[in-house]
């Protein structure tokens, strides 16, 4: 049964401060997020130092705004981020997670990263039904899962090499744009002509479904080597970063069909920060027969509000204060039910 309680969701894995409360019965009540990006973008990546630091600073001021904004003085329980992500991130959340829990006497719930960016579609009015297939694409992950139930997960493919939005993240480097790159690509690519360049659609015709996207990186990197040689770079940026997008959201669909026909499926959620993306959302609807589902552009980043979701879910796993969780890896088909 589903708790009827109010979850407060902590989210800390990487360069995202993010807290939210959530009620099975109100939904999303208050949420609140606060980005690093302007801290890491001189590096061109997140610096891990940096990002423990900020959370430490941000955590309990946004806290404070979500239980004022919502008239509580504490939740029933609080869920939080225990990986996979930066352990030093991780560590910050997770140790303010257990520290409020003994002072105000509530339960934690430790939280899988990409269980929340999964179930991030449950937090809108038309929110999937189980089974489904899921797409989960971000900076750091690629993957392919059969989603049964909670926790009935099965791996069906995952990325050899480049998660789809890194890929995403280093062409737009290569293309001289800004950090973070991804949205800045797609919106580049907008301007440019998708047809220019027959870049590769990496391993879309292998009987498997796992993803390579290294190979697609490189044949854009030889192509602005080209245009740099002819002096031609910056006159066609758009046209290579708009066949770059239609080649990695061409792979993205091709699979995801394939996977949905070899389970059976009639419902696809995608999630995670390249499930922003326009022309990924546009292709998925026009090409899949069945229904498609994903989170709001807000939540489709790392949030507190996936994760409130996904603890409130769990709640009957709640468990006392006790030791921090923090994983750097874990696996997503490790938790709960295995589906053979």
């Amino acid at each position: 049964m589903v708790s009827q309680t109010i979850t407060l969701g902590i989210e800390s894995s990487c360069d995202e401060t993010g807290v939210a409360l959530y009620s099975p019965q109100r939904g999303l009540i208050a949420h609140a997020l606060h980005s690093q990006v302007d801290l890491h973008a001189a590096y061109g990546g997140v610096v891990p130092e940096i990002a423990s630091r900020d959370h430490v600073r941000m955590l309990l001021p946004l806290i404070q705004k979500v239980m004022d904004e919502a008239g509580i003085t504490k939740p029933d329980a609080i869920a939080y981020t225990a990986g996979p992500g930066l352990v030093g991130a991780l560590m910050v959340g997770g140790g303010m997670a257990n520290g409020l829990g003994l002072a105000w006497g509530c339960p934690v719930i430790p939280v899988h990263h990409m269980e929340g960016h999964l179930l991030a579609p449950m937090l809108e009015e038309n929110s999937p039904e189980f089974p489904f297939l899921a797409l989960l694409v971000s900076g750091g992950h690629t993957m392919l899962i059969s989603v049964r139930g909670l926790g009935e997960y099965k791996l069906l493919g995952t990325t050899l090499d480049d998660a789809a939005g890194e890929a995403f993240d280093k062409t737009a480097k290569l293309l001289g744009l800004g950090y973070p790159g991804g949205p800045l690509l797609a919106a580049l690519a907008d301007e440019g002509d998708d047809k220019a360049y027959a870049f590769p659609r990496p391993m879309l015709n292998k009987p498997n479904l796992d993803f390579s996207f290294s190979g697609l990186k490189t044949a854009v990197m030889l192509q602005v080597r080209r245009s740099e040689a002819d002096d031609e770079l910056y006159a066609s940026r758009a046209n290579i970063a708009a066949s770059f997008q239609r080649a990695a959201v061409d792979t993205l669909v091709g699979k995801s069909l394939k996977a949905a026909a070899a389970e059976g499926l009639g419902r696809i959620v995608i999630a995670g920060g390249v499930g922003a993306n326009r022309l990924l959302r546009s292709e998925m609807a026009e090409r899949f027969s069945g229904d498609v589902f994903y989170p709001r552009f807000e939540f489709c980043t790392d949030n507190g509000a996936m994760i409130a979701v996904a603890g409130a879910l769990r709640h009957s796993e709640a468990t006392n204060p006790t030791e921090i969780q923090a994983q750097a890896r874990w696996s997503l088909d490790s938790l709960g039910i295995p589906v053979a």
